[in-house]
Order: C-alpha cells, then sequence, then structure tokens
C-alpha cells in the first residue's frame, strides 16, 4: 500500500481577503483516514460569519491574545460568547454554530483538526455560513424568506437576504463594538482549555513535556468525539515511538520548530522518513508507528486523535508492550540471547516517552 504521508503546508486556499484568509489540506490519505486540517487567520477586527460545519474539530489558537469565538451548540438555544489566546484548545462538535472575531492588534491564528466521516467531501471540512454572498439566507427564494420571517414583500427580504455581499471573513468597520466574553468560568472551564500552560504528564529534563487532554479535564471533546496531544522537545530530543491501539488516526500539526519524523506501516515498511518544520501537518495512519527528533531549536507539535480516549501504546519506554512480554517470548521474537534480552528491557524501563537529547 503507498501512502503520501509527507508533511504538507495548506494546499487549498478557500478565501483570503482584507478581514483574513482560511487555508485547508487537502489529500486522498486524508479522505481514506476521514480526518482534515483547517487554518483561520484573522487580521485585526477580521470576523468570520457565523457557520456550521459537517465534521467535528478541535481549534488550537497559534497566535494572539485577544480572540473572541461566539457558539451555539446543537439544540441549544444559547450563544456563548469567549475569549481566546494562544495555547488555548476549543473543541467544535458537529453542527456546532460559531463565529470568530479578532480584538486585537495583531494577528490572530487557529489551526482546526478533526474528523469528516460525516462529511461531504472525505479529508476536508465543508462550511455552511449563515450569511453573506455564499450563504443560507441568500439562498431561499424571496418569496420563501418574507414567509418564514414575517417579512411585508420582496423588498424586505430581499434586505434581509442580500444586504451582506461579503464571503466568510469580512473586517468590521471601527467603532462597532462586538459582544463581550462571558464572565461565567464554568461556561470556559467546560469549553476552552489552555495547553500551553497545563502541567504536564511527562516532564523530562533537558528532553521536554508531554501532555494529554480528553473530556475528563474538557468536557466538550467528548461530544466531538475527539483527544488531544501536545508535545514541547528540547533540542535533539526523541518522542519515542508509539502507535494507536484502537483504530484512531493522528493528525500532526507542527506548532514551532522542526526535525525529523519517521512513520512504520504494513509489513514493518518505513512508510515515512523525512524533515518537518512549524507550518506542516501530516497523518499517522492508524496502528502505525511514528517517533519524532527534535532539530537544534526544538519542536512542538499538537496533535488530534479520532477517539475519546488516546490507547497510545509505547515501544521504547517503562511502559512498553515489550516489558509486558514474558523474558522467553522476547527472546525468541528478537532472537537474541538471555543476556540481551535483559540488557534491552534494563533499559527501555530507564526511558520515558521523551528521550532527551545524547549530546
Amino acid at each position: 500500500m503507498d501512502l503520501d504521508l509527507s508533511p504538507k503546508f495548506p494546499q487549498k486556499t478557500l478565501f483570503e481577503g482584507e478581514g483574513g484568509s482560511y487555508k485547508a489540506w487537502s489529500s486522498s490519505e486524508l479522505a481514506v483516514a476521514k480526518v482534515g486540517g483547517g487554518k483561520l487567520l484573522l487580521q485585526p477586527r477580521g470576523f468570520a460569519f457565523p457557520h456550521y460545519t459537517d465534521s467535528s474539530k478541535i481549534g488550537y489558537v497559534l497566535e494572539g491574545t485577544e480572540g473572541i469565538v461566539g457558539v451555539v451548540l446543537p439544540n441549544s438555544a444559547k450563544e456563548v460568547v469567549l475569549k481566546l489566546k494562544k495555547g488555548d484548545i476549543i473543541p467544535v462538535p458537529l453542527g456546532t454554530l460559531s463565529w470568530w472575531y479578532n480584538n486585537g492588534d495583531s494577528k490572530f491564528v487557529v489551526v482546526f483538526l478533526g474528523e469528516t466521516s460525516k462529511s461531504y467531501i472525505p479529508g476536508e471540512f465543508t462550511y455552511f455560513l449563515l450569511s453573506g454572498g455564499i450563504g443560507v439566507m441568500a439562498g431561499f427564494s424571496s418569496e420563501f424568506t418574507s414567509r418564514a420571517y414575517n417579512l411585508k414583500n420582496q423588498e424586505e427580504a430581499n434586505k434581509l437576504a442580500k444586504s451582506q455581499t461579503g464571503v466568510l471573513i469580512i473586517k468590521i468597520e471601527e467603532g462597532i463594538i462586538m459582544p463581550q466574553p462571558h464572565n461565567d468560568f464554568d461556561f470556559r472551564d467546560k469549553m476552552v482549555y489552555n495547553i500551553d500552560a497545563a502541567s504536564a504528564d511527562v516532564d523530562v529534563q533537558k528532553g521536554g513535556v508531554f501532555k494529554t487532554l480528553t473530556s475528563s479535564k474538557l468536557p466538550l471533546l467528548g461530544q466531538a468525539g475527539l483527544s488531544v496531544s501536545y508535545v514541547k522537545l528540547d533540542a535533539s530530543a526523541m518522542y519515542s515511538p508509539t502507535y494507536t491501539a484502537n483504530g484512531a488516526s493522528r493528525l500532526v500539526y507542527i506548532v514551532k520548530g522542526s526535525g525529523q519524523v519517521q512513520i512504520v506501516g504494513i509489513n514493518g515498511k518505513r512508510v515515512l522518513d523525512i524533515n518537518i518544520k512549524a507550518g506542516q501537518m501530516f497523518l499517522v495512519p492508524k496502528f502505525f508507528a511514528v517517533a519524532v527528533v527534535a532539530g537544534s531549536e526544538g519542536m512542538e507539535f499538537v496533535s488530534t486523535l479520532t477517539s475519546t480516549w488516546p490507547f497510545v501504546e509505547e515501544l521504547a519506554t517503562k511502559n512498553s508492550v515489550w516489558n509486558a512480554l514474558s523474558p522467553i517470548v522476547s527472546q525468541v521474537s528478537l532472537n537474541v540471547t538471555p543476556d540481551f534480552e535483559e540488557l534491552f528491557k534494563s533499559n527501555i524501563t530507564k526511558n520515558s516517552v521523551i528521550i532527551p537529547s545524547t549530546n
């Protein structure tokens, strides 16, 4: 099975204008794995129209401190307005209505990673806008619009449906005050989680940190059917080999730095061995094993898994499946002596999922 798993920058620009841009990844491999990714950039006062989509995803804030998002969850008549800053993760479950606004003086950037099992285009998110030149409102006839909204005539119907001619993202005029974030911290705790500032699950001196995020910490993730991991590697440190044991695929976005990634798949074939850098995304198919080594400036990456719990098995740590096997099974399987098998087990017992540089 030949797969193109090479890390890529977004290949499609769906919109670019004064208010910002939206770009997306697209490939047959993403389609087969039923996952997708996109990147939203809002300039100061940039506003993304209210919309819903055919996919569940998470948004990870890459840049900015004054982002605002308005969210209306399915079967809810309540709009929740939240402030977002760098490092925040917000799940966006299937069918959720949301709008996004940059209330700051610098760029606000969010990368979206998610699953596309119900999407119209496998491997891509399809957006349905409420308003604007390609919005739902503009799609109905004036007769339907006037009747649905109890308007007097066609002129009023056209005014409602077609006054906004912008598409997807606009820049709001100065002086217009957008809704301010709710002060109810209960809402924020259930819907937003700053993974950059969170305590680490694994913290290795001169190696880096590893963090996981599930619905136990962020309840809305359960509704999205996803989980998240975050890795920050110091210079030349390694994220040691792992694989998912429950059939989940992983989408990995490189936040900062550079390094090298290797992926091993069916029949022990190394399907990827390549340098990676910030801004690229790559797919780790279900059950494939992946390992990453950071470059001289270190590396940060965030991953989305298409399951609510990250059943990730480690291959080279104290939690390795090798350590669960009987010594004789390991000896025979590796065709090594008892002494070497004992050395092998002893060595990996000293490791965590992050291995510091040997330099």
